[in-house]
């Protein structure tokens, strides 16, 4: 079987294998039922697939990309000249941010070097909350263990992403996304629709790629999107089936990387993680109740702001509750890059001590 072939095969295979489990997670009435569905059933069939041929799914990164392009695309529809008159009240939330991410450190760091007996450095950096790449390379270079620091980021990504909904459908009773019955749409969903995304996308990664921001694949369409929802040259509809989508491609993207963890690994990262990830959001609801009186933000944007979860996921979230996706986005970009600051001054300080003795 020639390679193209068998690359062709594996992503049909996998995709198809989301999507039953997207199917079947909507069924169940779970939230985001096309994002965590497809997560939950290719996580399971790469690690399987793994422990048994020492092999890991092959899954296009420029698909995935693609798709986190045309989340961008989506959360710069909600942009109107409006939401300019909102951004100078975010300054006490992206302050009260800089302390959380402080907080969230230390408490994520008490968990796995009090429970985990990680050593400090990769306690350090797998406590990090935010800053998946980031975390790693700067854990690497200040000799933690890189595959520990990585698997503790997409445990927390995953579970941030499973509690969050979780937590909206037993406080509201409601489930979150698509089997909630909620369409991104602001007009009827036609074929103009999908063309403009097609063509958009590429042009909003290249944006992103020049801007050379945090998460530029997301970044690029979002401020594309604004710029053209918000000057009126296009209006951008969000086809529901298109977001759905969306949600399969990142999910099934996200599974595959757990092929490299054995199922112990998985299981202590995942116990430490939910430990940790619980105490986080327990902060996360904290501040947003502090916040919320003096915020333009209702609580649910503030939690969902506050989550430390991937940018991508969470502004998905944000999107199916329809709560302010571009402001949670501001939040979430300005949160992981502080997180990266922070963490390179330490580690730069850090570096200039030990040089000293």
């Amino acid at each position: 079987m020639s390679d193209p072939l068998r690359k062709a095969l594996t992503l049909a295979g996998l995709l198809g294998a989301g999507l039953a489990g997207a199917l079947a997670a909507r069924a169940l009435g779970a939230p985001l039922p096309y994002l965590l569905g497809s997560l939950v059933v290719t996580a399971a069939l790469s690690l399987t697939v793994h422990a048994r041929s020492g092999q890991r799914l092959w899954f296009p990164e420029p698909l995935r990309r693609s798709f986190i392009a045309v989340i961008g695309l989506m959360i710069g529809s909600s942009f109107s000249p409006d939401l300019l008159d909102l951004l100078p009240g975010l300054w006490p939330s992206l302050l009260a941010l800089v302390a959380f991410i402080v907080l969230a450190e230390a408490v994520g760091y008490g968990v796995f070097r009090g429970l985990g007996r990680y050593d400090p450095v990769t306690a350090a950096y797998a406590a990090m909350p935010g800053g998946l790449i980031e975390a790693a390379i700067l854990g690497e270079k200040a000799g933690g263990d890189v595959e520990t620091v990585s698997l503790q980021h997409f445990v927390r990504i995953v579970l941030v992403v499973a509690l969050v909904p979780m937590i909206f459908l037993v406080v509201t009773g409601e489930a979150v996304g698509s089997a909630a019955g909620e369409a991104m749409t602001k007009g009827s969903a036609v074929w103009l629709d999908w063309v403009l995304y097609a063509l958009l996308a590429p042009v909003g990664l290249f944006i992103g790629r020049v801007l050379h921001v945090p998460a530029g694949q997301l970044v690029g369409p979002l401020l594309l999107s604004a710029v053209l929802n918000g000057t009126g040259l296009l209006q951008l509809a969000g086809p529901a089936s298109l977001l759905n989508v969306a949600q399969l491609v990142v999910g099934c993207g996200l599974g595959v990387r757990f092929a490299r963890s054995t199922p112990r690994q998985l299981a202590t990262g995942a116990g430490l993680g939910l430990v940790a990830v619980s105490l986080t959001l327990c902060l996360s609801a904290g501040f947003a109740w502090i916040l919320v009186d003096g915020s333009v933000m209702p609580f649910s944007a503030l939690l969902i702001s506050f989550a430390p979860g991937g940018v991508t996921e969470m502004s998905l979230i944000a999107l199916s509750l329809g709560v302010s996706p571009l402001l949670v986005t501001v939040h979430h970009l300005f949160r992981i890059i502080m997180t990266v600051t922070l963490a390179g001054m330490a580690a730069s300080r850090a570096e200039r001590w030990l040089t000293r003795r």
